[in-house]
């Protein structure tokens, strides 16, 4: 008996809803997005692939800021590192001096 095709969003494209329901304000992991997309403990490593390949398809309003490492580590290089900040001073999140977010559990996003 063939299978038939599962109908329906992709992974990615779910992944992409879920990255864009992230409040202002709020920080979620890659971990919880991926859950959030219906994606087991190591798709939280193509988080960012999926959501770059959505970006340079067009979907240029992703919050790549909301989205942290399980510690609060925030991702941040020399070269967007002021307008990150920015954006992390304009929605209220506090980032220490190590980078990461403070009251860390606090502004966590928990998907439903």
């Amino acid at each position: 008996m063939k299978r038939k095709p599962p109908t329906g969003p992709t992974f990615s494209e779910r992944v992409l809803k879920a990255a864009l329901s992230v409040p202002a304000g709020r920080v979620t992991t890659y971990g919880r997005l991926a859950r959030a997309a219906g994606g087991g403990g190591m798709a939280a490593q193509s988080i960012t692939s999926i959501l770059g390949k959505a970006y340079d398809e067009g979907a240029t309003n992703i919050p790549f800021h909301r989205i942290v490492y399980a510690d609060g580590h925030i991702w941040i290089d020399p070269k967007h590192r002021a307008e990150r900040l920015a954006r992390y001073k304009k929605e209220k999140i506090k980032i220490d001096v190590n980078d990461k977010v403070e009251g860390f559990r606090d502004v966590l996003f928990e998907f439903e």
